[in-house]
């Protein structure tokens, strides 16, 4: 490993001692290299516009970062154990390919800064990524439900047939919640929206750096003000964005919960497309929702994440090595989980159904609060209703799910489901 950022040549580093420290650091800086660059570069234009760095050797960094990130790109540079960190990689690149200007790239800035910002960069784009996820799949729950609005299908209470319903009910549903996600997810992304470059160690420099300009390069709305609050951010702002996430992975099993449900051979409802489904490794005759089973598995990495972050929030002011472990958990839930969030709008496009098993399983007894209701606008009290709907279950046998469904025609009732009004949301917010 080459010497620490830190290393004054005096003190003896033990190498146990500091792969203890660094842990897995330069393999999780992988999903932040870019940003670090970009972060850098941002900050080396800055420092010039102060007078720190004269106009050639700030060119000099700049050029130097952007082949940096060329080559990681390109693969031929790689983050591994010859390095601490990324921060640290940065660092030694520049100064083997640049001398005394590569050393210089440091000034006015703390690793605690630095990967601040990275992080922050790197949230930004994954919280735009899951939005973007959760109105793809918004919209093919949509498109289904527009298709599928009045295909008969039980509604279902304690897992129980209770009245008759559709499937465009169902996904109509499930689009909405997405919807609710995406300004979920975007309250997440506003509330982190903030640069802490030029902060440092979290008490400022004595330097007139420039945090507004460097802000505004990096394309965030404002600055954090507070040098002390960017330290103490950390963690917290990780655990906001998790939660973000953790709401849409949260309907994302949900749905899978109700596709793996009805694809099972008791209900029949629903067949999954195979490119979604594996084989048994013993038994010829399976076909396995191994897809849609992971996905109910999903919140648990954020949730496990969000709980180690919450662990992390019990420290005094300051910045703390503890803080460090922010990174793998945060990184972790949106790998994994925009990788699964992704999945959802082919799948849901893909899914077969079968009209007639659904429409056998609408019984006439699931048509008693059709009769009760009925009863109701006929004058009696509902109570009263109820009861003699329970006592009279014959007759019901000759009703329809179509004309049950249609006689639903509060908003949001399968005889007027308001997807126009979904749709319109929908349009909406892809602005």
């Amino acid at each position: 490993m080459t010497r620490p950022l830190w290393d004054k040549g005096q003190a003896e580093v033990d190498a146990a001692a500091q792969r203890f420290c660094a842990g897995d650091d330069v393999v999780l800086d992988r999903a932040l290299f870019v940003h670090d660059l970009r972060a850098s570069r941002a900050h080396v234009a800055g420092l010039a516009r102060i007078g720190v760095l004269p106009a050639g050797e700030a060119a000099a960094l700049i050029d130097g970062l952007l082949e940096l990130e060329g080559l990681f790109s390109a693969g031929e540079f790689v983050l591994d154990e010859r390095f601490e960190d990324g921060h640290s990689a940065i660092e030694h690149w520049l100064s083997e390919r640049l001398g005394d200007v590569g050393r210089k790239v440091h000034t006015g800035r703390s690793r605690n800064d630095q990967v601040l910002v990275a992080m922050r960069l790197y949230l930004r784009d994954a919280l735009a990524t899951t939005a973007s996820h959760c109105l793809d799949a918004s919209e093919a729950c949509l498109t289904r439900a527009e298709q599928t609005a009045m295909l008969p299908l039980p509604g279902y209470t304690h897992l129980q047939r209770a009245v008759p319903s559709s499937m465009g009910a169902l996904l109509a549903g499930h689009a909405e919640a997405f919807l609710d996600d995406v300004m979920i997810v975007r309250g997440a992304a506003a509330a982190l929206d903030s640069s802490p470059l030029g902060t440092a160690a979290g008490y400022g420099v004595n330097l007139p750096l420039d945090r507004e300009g460097v802000a505004r390069e990096l394309g965030f709305s404002r600055v954090q003000v507070s040098p002390v609050y960017a330290q103490n951010s950390r963690g917290k702002l990780e655990l906001l964005a998790v939660s973000g996430l953790h709401q849409a992975l949260l309907d994302v099993r949900r749905l899978a919960w109700d596709l793996s449900l009805f694809a099972t051979a008791e209900f029949g409802f629903v067949r999954l497309p195979d490119a979604y489904t594996t084989g048994s490794s013993i038994m010829p005759n399976k076909r396995n929702p191994d897809v849609v089973e992971l996905l109910r598995a999903l919140p648990a990495v954020s949730e496990g994440a969000m709980i180690e972050l919450s662990s992390l929030l019990s420290l005094p002011s300051g910045y703390h090595r503890d803080l460090q472990a922010s990174k793998a958990p945060t990184l972790r839930a949106f790998m994994r989980g925009l990788e699964g969030l992704g999945l959802v709008p082919a799948l849901i496009g893909r899914i077969e159904f079968d009209a007639a098993r659904m429409r056998a399983a609408i019984t006439p007894e699931l048509y008693a609060t059709d009769r009760a209701i009925e009863l109701t606008s006929a004058g009696l009290p509902f109570r009263d209703a109820y009861r003699q709907a329970a006592l009279d279950m014959h007759g019901l046998a000759d009703r329809s799910p179509e004309a049950s469904l249609s006689a639903r025609v509060s908003l949001g009732g399968a005889g007027q489901l308001g997807l126009d009004r979904l749709r319109a949301r929908l349009e909406q917010l892809r602005r």
